[in-house]
């Protein structure tokens, strides 16, 4: 079983993935293909982010896997939208 800590450290480096992936969307729909490196990077971190989750899911009590299916719907949506940006 998953311990809260545990659980609560990764729900705060996925906000952190959020933050950085939200700062490169806003980049990267400003400058267009001027920072495809970190905002392919920023993509990347949303989905290893989603993987993980999906992982920890397996393992946590019915109220953590509420937070974690919470967080995963947030980083799908943020995924989704750089995608769409088409860069």
């Amino acid at each position: 079983m998953a311990t809260r800590q545990s659980v609560n450290e990764y729900l705060q480096r996925c906000n952190e993935a959020l933050v950085y992936a939200r700062e490169q969307f806003e980049t990267g729909a400003q400058q267009e293909h001027y920072n495809e490196t970190e905002y392919t990077k920023a993509l990347q971190g949303l989905e290893n982010a989603v993987n993980d989750i999906n992982h920890l899911s397996l393992s946590a009590n019915d109220q953590q896997q509420d937070q974690l299916y919470r967080m995963r719907l947030q980083l799908q949506a943020l995924q989704n939208e750089m995608i769409l940006l088409g860069h």
